[in-house]
């Protein structure tokens, strides 16, 4: 409070230093009206004066301690030499009354209300009696105008009644414009922390981050930004992202958002790659948002980044281990799956070389060889098919009547002999891109799936859907459902919950799918039925018709 006073009494100091030396000083060199003054000379010594009190008030200012009470002195001393002004310059007909109003009015800009009300009541009480006494003549003041005592006594309640009034005005707007003060240096405090807090938060942020300007060019760089790439503050700013990973030319970010596009969660929005540190490739994964003012305008963007080297490197032992591991699995599975047939195989023929069986006996082994060798094939095709899978194909086919075809095909399978419902949901030509005999083998064994799901009778709900850049294909039956425990083992290589089968099917499909870009889903519970759901991409340069 006190260094807000002493600001305020410096400026008053300087003002009244200006204020005689321009004022004063030009009725002194000028000399208007000077030979009607009682006492000219003194004007002078006025002046020498006020200056004198000017460098006694700036050289005190710094020692004093009752910084309020050195204020009540500096203002009744102007209005003291205002009174001696006006006394000197003719009284009741003096042109620096309005010197009063000025020290009215400092006085509440100096300190508050109360002393501007205080500045008034000295002000009208020495005025008043400056004018009583020209009236009276105890003060010799020439009047040169016929002036009665109702003139004396209107002036004096004239400039008394001014003196409140601007001391009410004045006190009203400092006291206004000093709350106003104090709550702007308190929201600028809130937001001086506020700032201090947002950048704490930012340079805190274990992620790498960075904002942008609408032009493309780096404004913030956090710490861990700094750390994970080795950039220093200094060598990025104003620079362009690409600048210092230059894996995201491509994205234009700045077209972006100058097109005030805010699609940043599309693929353009999340990108990997690679960028140098000091000499080491180093992988980052990096995402963007839209950065937008109050009013949702865009006005940069947000750029945020990881460290994903030690994860990758991770990951790919993972996918080793993961790989060893289902070698040895699938050996286990091959192992079990090629001993059972070849067990009954060998034990088919030795009954047969040693011709004791009977000729009825001989046919079944016979069958039994032959089916047993079927399954053996059955288990080598789909091993292969599992481990090297063909590249998919590049054609552009009716995704609708492909499934129309697999629904004709499954009417002829074992549902022919269960009371099972096949509703289709198929309407007009869907063209899609991909490899049409890949794609109907996983809809077929979908649909063969859902047909053994079901046990006597039961409906299959086959329908296609597109969403914007991707398809839907979904099956859905009324059968036994899927467990939780098995839910999580589906599309494990060799797992079957069926008599008969590999445990390849689901497994194959989910290969096929994941090669043409797409993903299988699947929604079950146990004795509520099942949904898989088969999401495709829609190509460019597929089409869709009806």
């Amino acid at each position: 409070m006190n260094e807000d006073i002493i600001k305020r009494l410096k400026a008053l100091i300087f003002i009244r230093a200006l204020f005689v030396t321009i004022l004063l000083g030009s009725l002194y060199v000028l000399q208007i009206g000077y030979s009607k003054l009682l006492y000219p000379k003194a004007i002078s010594y006025l002046i020498v004066i006020l200056y004198a009190m000017t460098i006694a008030y700036a050289l005190a200012i710094k020692r004093t301690k009752k910084i309020t009470l050195f204020a009540y002195i500096q203002i009744t001393g102007d209005i003291i030499a205002g009174i001696a002004l006006i006394y000197l310059t003719g009284g009741i007909e003096s042109w620096f009354s309005f010197i009063l109003l000025l020290s009215i009015i400092s006085a509440s800009i100096v300190l508050n209300r109360r002393a501007s009300v205080v500045a008034a009541t000295i002000s009208s009480i020495l005025y008043g009696l400056l004018i009583n006494f020209q009236f009276y003549n105890v003060l010799q003041i020439p009047v040169y105008g016929s002036l009665s005592e109702r003139d004396f006594f209107y002036n004096i309640f004239a400039h008394i009644t001014a003196f409140y009034l601007v001391a009410y005005l004045s006190g009203y707007l400092s006291e206004r414009l000093r709350k106003v003060t104090v709550r702007l240096e308190e929201k600028d405090i809130d937001l001086r922390d506020l700032k201090a807090f947002s950048r704490d938060v930012i340079e805190s942020i274990p992620s790498g981050l960075f904002t942008m300007d609408l032009n493309g060019r780096i404004a913030t760089f956090n710490e861990a930004a700094r750390r994970i790439t080795g950039k220093t503050l200094s060598g990025v700013i104003g620079r362009r992202p690409e600048e210092i990973s230059p894996f995201l030319e491509d994205i234009r970010l700045e077209q972006k958002l100058l097109g005030n596009s805010k699609n940043f969660d599309s693929p353009a929005g999340r990108l990997e790659g690679e960028i140098l540190k000091e000499g080491e490739r180093i992988i980052i994964g990096m995402g963007f948002s839209t950065l937008t003012d109050s009013s949702g305008r865009p006005i940069g963007a947000i750029g945020i980044f990881q460290d994903l080297t030690n994860l990758r490197m991770m990951e790919a032992e993972v996918r080793k281990k993961e790989k060893w591991a289902a070698i040895g699995e699938l050996s286990a599975w091959i192992a079990h799956e090629l001993r059972n047939p070849i067990a009954s195989l060998k034990g088919s023929i030795e009954m047969l070389r040693e011709g004791k069986v009977a000729p009825q006996h001989g046919q079944q082994l016979m069958d039994i060889a032959s089916s047993e060798m079927d399954r053996l094939n059955a288990i080598i095709t789909d091993f292969l098919l599992y481990a090297r899978p063909k590249p998919p194909g590049e054609e552009v086919f009716d995704l609708n009547q492909s499934l129309k075809d697999t629904i004709t095909l499954l009417h002829s399978s074992e549902s022919a002999n269960k009371n099972i419902k096949i509703d289709e949901h198929l309407n007009g030509e869907l063209f899609i891109r991909g490899d049409l005999q890949q794609l109907r083998q996983v809809f077929l064994n979908l649909g063969i799936n859902a047909i053994d799901a079901i046990q006597d009778k039961g409906e299959i709900t086959i329908s296609t859907e597109r969403k914007n850049d991707i398809v839907e294909i979904s099956f859905s039956d009324t059968g036994v459902g899927i467990s939780k425990e098995d839910m999580e083992k589906i599309f494990y290589p060799f797992f079957t919950t069926k008599d008969k089968g590999t445990g390849l099917g689901l497994s194959i499909a989910q290969r096929i799918v994941e090669e043409h870009g797409g993903r299988i889903t699947v929604q079950s519970k146990a004795g509520s039925g099942t949904t898989f759901k088969v999401v495709l991409p829609v190509k460019d340069n597929g089409k869709v018709k009806g």
